[in-house]
C-alpha cells in the first residue's frame, strides 16, 4: 500500500470549536482512495469519510501538497513508441486520447507533478507496460 496523510485543524461547524482532521490519500487493492476522519475537541461532532476514484477532492490534494510538497514523475529513458505511455495514462486516469497525449508530452518534457500517491500510481501503470520512470521530489 502507498499512503500519505496530514493532520489539519479547523473550526467546527456545530459549535465553532477546534477540529482536528486526518486527511489522506492511498493506493490499496489497485484503487486510488482518499479519506478524512476528524472530530471536534469541544463537542461531540465527529466524522469519517472514505471514497475512491480517479480524482481526489482538491481540498485533500492541496493539504497533502502543502504538507509534503509535490512529487514529479519522469521518464527514465527515451521512449521510442508512445503507445504504451498513452495506454497506461488512459487506464490509470480515465483520460481521453487528447488528454493522454498532452500528459505524455509533459511526461517526456518536464515530467508530471502531483501528490506522491498520484505519481506512484502512474508509475505502477507505466512500469506494467515496460516504461521506465522515476518518482522524485519536485521541491
Amino acid at each position: 500500500m502507498i499512503t500519505q496523510g496530514v493532520l489539519v485543524t479547523g473550526r467546527c461547524s456545530a459549535c465553532g470549536g477546534t477540529t482536528t482532521c486526518d486527511v489522506g490519500q492511498f493506493f490499496d487493492r489497485g484503487m486510488l482512495r482518499w479519506g478524512t476522519e476528524g472530530r471536534c475537541a469541544d463537542c461531540l461532532n465527529a466524522w469519517c469519510e472514505e471514497d475512491d476514484g480517479p480524482v481526489t477532492p482538491e481540498n485533500i490534494r492541496q493539504a497533502l501538497l502543502q504538507a509534503h510538497g509535490p512529487a514529479r514523475l519522469r521518464l527514465s529513458a527515451d521512449v521510442p513508441n508512445l503507445v504504451p505511455v498513452l495506454q497506461a495514462l488512459r487506464d490509470a486516469q480515465e483520460l481521453s486520447l487528447g488528454e493522454a497525449r498532452a500528459q505524455a508530452t509533459q511526461l517526456a518534457e518536464t515530467g508530471l507533478i502531483g501528490t506522491l500517491v498520484e505519481m506512484e500510481i502512474l508509475a505502477i501503470h507505466l512500469r506494467r507496460r515496460a516504461v521506465s520512470v522515476t518518482v522524485e521530489s519536485a521541491g
